[in-house]
């Protein structure tokens, strides 16, 4: 009976580990966003590791792949339950802590393939840790499958493989798109929220100084307030999550108006997606002019995007030659669209049809 339940949290654990690790090694970019979340001030206040966030996201996401596959093979077993230990107490730790202080949404556990609230996330993990334990009091039952020889080499190989594969979709796109804005998505539709959808509880907060100290009062409480008391600011507390639809906070922002009802409208547009201008890379910014020309021979309304401001925009325009308007979006919804700075998407309708990273600006469909 031992051995049985074992094996099977050998099995469970494993799979469980390279699915999770594959979904993403498929976009590294997104959990490198994810990582810089944790190391950013409001969580951690670890800013000098944000720069290190997708060296360490490829690392960690190999790093699980590879544990999953030792496990079920059986290399060097007290090595590997081991570190899957330490990993699940550290991911455990970190999914505690975002839940407790709420401060980050969705651990990024399956990246954009399966979202989970932080409780959803811990739990998950202390349920992973059970089976792990189990293990680990039971390492002697964790046998190899295969001769030295072959266990060595599938251990090797699925090291190689992960490797290619974070090579090729840091230069390309992903693989599989599980965000939002994948090829075959209406923009307008999934910014819709559906009749009867639950609506957010929202709790307003008022902060007033009384006697120097700076004290919170609900609604009810407002005629509670002391005299002489001072108002600082009002906050809103969400009391109840409601809907949110999968495309919530994209904009196409022009001078303080939002064209975004007139944009997706058009029949042909295409737009140059540079969430920051500053980091854009420059061989794929120089590509840009090429291929707006080439867009506009055949009809299309050619735009870009950006969250950077007036000046760096000024300074792109001039450095690469480019004739487009620039319309303003958030960061993070721009990060959701394509991972490649810069990237292009064709719309037709307010319809994607086409995303392209800067390196496969060739393969462009017009």
């Amino acid at each position: 009976m031992k051995n049985i339940i074992t094996q099977f949290s050998r099995l469970f654990v494993g799979v469980l580990f390279i699915i999770s690790g594959l979904i993403k090694l498929n976009d590294p970019v997104g959990f490198s966003y994810k990582l810089a979340e944790y190391f950013s001030e409001p969580v951690f206040n670890m800013p000098f590791l944000e720069p290190l966030a997708l060296g360490l996201a490829i690392f960690l996401v190999i790093l699980e792949v590879v544990l999953g596959v030792m496990l079920l093979v059986g290399y060097k077993s007290k090595l590997t339950i081991w570190a899957l230990l330490l990993l699940i107490i550290f991911f455990t730790f970190l999914t505690f802590y975002s839940a407790y202080f709420d401060v980050v949404k969705d651990c990024g556990c399956f990246g954009d393939a399966l979202h989970l609230t932080p409780w959803q996330s811990f739990t998950k993990d202390v349920f992973l840790l059970f089976f792990i334990l189990i293990l680990f009091i039971n390492k002697k039952l964790v046998k190899p499958l295969f001769s030295k020889l072959v266990t060595n080499l599938i251990t090797l190989v699925s090291i190689v493989l992960c490797v290619l594969m974070a090579v090729w979709v840091l230069n390309h796109n992903p693989i599989k798109d599980f965000r939002p804005y994948k090829v075959g998505t209406n923009i307008e539709k999934g910014m819709e929220i559906p009749e009867g959808a639950p609506k957010s509880v929202v709790e307003m907060i008022f902060i007033y100084k009384v006697n120097g100290v700076d004290k919170e009062f609900t609604e009810k409480d407002l005629m509670n307030i002391p005299e002489g008391a001072t108002f600082v600011d009002r906050k809103d507390k969400v009391i109840t999550e409601g809907y949110v639809p999968p495309i919530h906070d994209f904009t196409m922002t022009k001078d303080d108006s939002d064209y975004k009802e007139e944009l997706l409208k058009e029949p042909k547009l295409l737009i140059f997606v540079t969430y920051d201008l500053t980091l854009s890379n420059p061989e794929g910014m120089k590509k840009l002019a090429k291929v707006s020309a080439n867009a506009n021979a055949k009809g299309y309304k050619v735009i870009a995007m950006t969250a950077s401001g007036a000046d760096e925009i000024a300074k792109a325009k001039k450095l690469y030659n480019l004739d487009t308007e620039f319309y303003f979006c958030d960061a993070t919804a721009l990060k959701t669209v394509e991972r490649a700075n810069p990237s292009i998407v064709v719309v037709q309708n307010g319809t994607i049809v086409q995303k392209v990273h800067y390196n496969d600006v060739d393969d462009l469909k017009l």
